[in-house]
């Protein structure tokens, strides 16, 4: 029996739909208990009077302004030094392991900190979006070059190429296909560290409104600002696939 896999989403959201059939029924017959489990139908009508009132536009803003300002920040950075650490082997001496420390332990432990010494405004999470995405970055580009053909860079340096044409001709596309290869993780970590930083610290954002009804046991909507952020980074991951697909065309 084979699969069409053009067909895979409607399976996919025919699945999420029977679980959530589900769902809705063991909480109709009163199964779960509400306090802690609520309802589908209970979180939509969260989501609904969220989106209604607009109360949630501000706390979008705040979480997608840290987000992106981290991620773009740091690519910046990262691939920056990314290319020199890989060509330039002192400097490799000297950020390789502290980026292999930095990706040993859970960055997002560093949240505390980055709240202290930055405050709970935008700088503190886009710090930790910055420093969350930075490691993953900084391994791309560096393996990116690390493992290019020798055979590629042996032929242009045969046929007159200095370091300049090695980094424009052979060492870009090999970064720009790394980099857009793992631009869903990059994102994922960016927004991750926005959220995280709003839940520790932090007067508005997603991470914010997840505290809030945490500290005040108020499950619809702590279950409806974790769906709008798997949401969310849904929406954020198909438009990077998209992209990646666009962009990776000539690779």
């Amino acid at each position: 029996m084979t699969f069409d896999p053009k067909q895979a989403w409607i399976r996919q959201w025919a699945a999420f739909a029977v679980l959530l059939a589900l769902w809705e029924g063991a909480g109709r017959a009163h199964l779960l208990n509400p306090l802690y489990m609520p309802a589908p139908s209970d979180i939509a009508a969260t989501l609904v009077e969220l989106f209604g009132d607009g109360r949630i536009w501000p706390h979008l803003e705040a979480t997608f302004s840290a987000a992106l300002a981290g991620l773009v920040l740091r690519v910046a950075v990262g691939v920056a030094l990314g290319i020199v650490a890989a060509l330039v082997l002192p400097v490799a001496e000297l950020l390789e392991p502290v980026m292999l420390l930095l990706n040993a332990v859970p960055r997002v432990i560093l949240a505390p900190l980055f709240v202290i010494w930055l405050g709970i405004g935008l700088a503190s999470k886009v710090a930790l979006a910055f420093i969350l995405v930075s490691v993953v970055i900084f391994f791309t580009v560096f393996t990116g070059i690390r493992q290019v053909d020798r055979r590629l860079v042996d032929r242009v340096v045969t046929l007159g190429g200095d370091r300049r044409a090695l980094l424009q001709h052979v060492y870009l596309p090999s970064v720009a296909a790394w980099v857009l290869g793992n631009l869903k993780v990059a994102v994922g970590f960016a927004f991750t560290g926005a959220c995280v930083g709003e839940f520790v610290a932090a007067s508005r954002g997603l991470g914010y409104l997840l505290s809030f009804a945490q500290s005040t046991f108020n499950a619809p909507l702590m279950m409806a600002i974790v769906f709008l952020i798997m949401g969310v980074v849904l929406i954020i991951f198909a438009l990077a696939g998209r992209l990646e697909k666009r962009l990776l065309r000539w690779s």
